[in-house]
């Protein structure tokens, strides 16, 4: 009892950083828990928590079902490849502290940890900025701020291929500082930006003048002239300050692209972005002007300054309504039903990761990611989406014919044989 009390505590406190040096120091990366992996339990928590004060303060709900189920939709496809492949930003961290390191910083140290503390979240800052002022890297990165809500299922809508980037940023931290270190901060930041995706709290008072908040990361989600482009930190809002990108919360934010996309389908909203790159790119005569599309700020133009000036941006009145489906309870119930059931082969496929073959990784993948397509098409009622749950429904049939996808409850299950 005593043991999993520990366990609760330490789980919760690794979601707001308050993990001390000396519980989350090993030696070996392979001894590194997986902190991101063991908070499922604490997400659903606090989601819950937000849900339940959300509606006390508000009356209603703070998260509508057709904008949550696209973002923990998201969260699920951006952590497919983790299927086939080690994260990004450990394996290179990995091979340049093995091929390039300076130094070797002692793993047991509290200066150690609280160095790479402050060098993961510095580092942080930048990979964040970056994917705001570059667009080929927004490309990646405006999957996070395409919903206009915000709460904590927002924290959960992440990319497919900002992980394919963002590594880069952390190398200079593998001269000198041990990767068993670096693999509990890079979870360990990751985690503390889950909480600050709310509405429901207000106002930390003095915390505000040093980490990173709600409140001023609503900021950085908002497409207020105000909001763009500012409060890139992690945990710290330090960083902020310092280079000029900081921006205290004032006129109601609203949140979402300036542009806003106004679908729920999952990989229209994982990849438009990059085909309104290339062909944006397309339209300018010069080499320079189309490689400028992608190296330059989202908003650039020819003549204007590297970041554009944002004078073609729609303006927010504060009275936007956000995007959101007439559907009716039957066909909520009926998609509900259907993404509990995805989101438990999801989480089977990578509890059982390690015995598939890369065949039977590929095709379960494969039929995720039709699954999630086909429930983005019933939520906007597109008319194709008959048809496409058919083939969804007769592959779902087919791979319980042949114990490839098995269901969490026996009175679902496919009979095979009649007796």
């Amino acid at each position: 009892m005593a043991a999993a009390a520990g366990s609760v505590s330490r789980g919760l406190r690794a979601m707001f950083f308050m993990l001390t040096p000396n519980e989350s120091s090993f030696e070996k990366v392979e001894e590194v828990p997986q902190y991101v992996q063991q908070a499922t339990p604490y997400f659903v928590g606090l989601m819950l928590l937000e849900l339940a004060v959300g509606a006390l303060m508000t009356g209603s709900p703070v998260v509508t079902l057709s904008d949550g189920l696209t973002s923990l939709s998201a969260g699920m496809i951006s952590r497919l490849p983790l299927l086939v492949m080690r994260g990004c930003e450990l394996s290179a961290y990995q091979y340049v502290w093995d091929h390039f390191r300076l130094l070797e910083l002692p793993w047991d140290s509290a200066w150690t940890w609280w160095l790479t503390f402050l060098g993961v979240d510095f580092c942080y800052y930048w990979v964040h900025r970056f994917a705001h002022e570059v667009a080929i890297l927004w490309a990646a990165h405006q999957v996070h701020h395409s919903s206009e809500y915000y709460n904590l299922t927002t924290a959960l809508r992440q990319s497919l291929t900002q992980q394919f980037t963002s590594w880069i940023f952390y190398l200079p931290m593998a001269l000198a500082v041990p990767p068993s270190v670096f693999a509990v901060h890079i979870q360990l930041n990751l985690l503390y930006q889950f909480w600050i995706h709310t509405e429901v709290i207000r106002d930390l008072g003095p915390l505000e003048w040093i980490f990173n908040t709600p409140k001023h990361h609503r900021v950085h989600h908002g497409r207020n002239l105000y909001c763009i482009d500012k409060n890139y930190g992690g945990i710290l809002i330090i960083w902020d300050r310092l280079f000029g990108t900081f921006a205290a919360e004032s006129d109601k934010v609203i949140y979402g692209l300036v542009f806003p996309i106004k679908t729920f389908e999952i990989l229209y909203v994982q990849l438009h972005y990059y085909v309104y790159l290339w062909k944006r790119s397309r339209t300018y005569k010069t080499v320079s002007d189309k490689m400028s599309t992608f190296i330059k700020g989202p908003s650039w133009k020819p003549g204007k300054r590297r970041l554009g000036d944002h004078v073609d941006n729609p303006k927010v009145t504060g009275n936007e309504i956000p995007h959101g489906p007439k559907w009716s309870l039957t066909f909520q119930v009926y998609v509900g039903l259907h993404f509990l059931l995805v989101l438990w082969t999801y989480h089977k496929l990578f509890e059982s990761k390690m015995v598939l073959s890369q065949l039977t990784i590929f095709g379960m993948t494969s039929y995720v990611l039709l699954t999630l397509t086909s429930l983005g098409f019933i939520i906007e009622r597109r008319p194709s989406s008959a048809f496409l749950e058919t083939i969804r429904c007769v592959v779902m049939v087919t791979l319980m014919r042949y114990s490839y996808l098995r269901s969490p409850l026996p009175l679902l299950s496919v009979p095979t044989e009649v007796s």
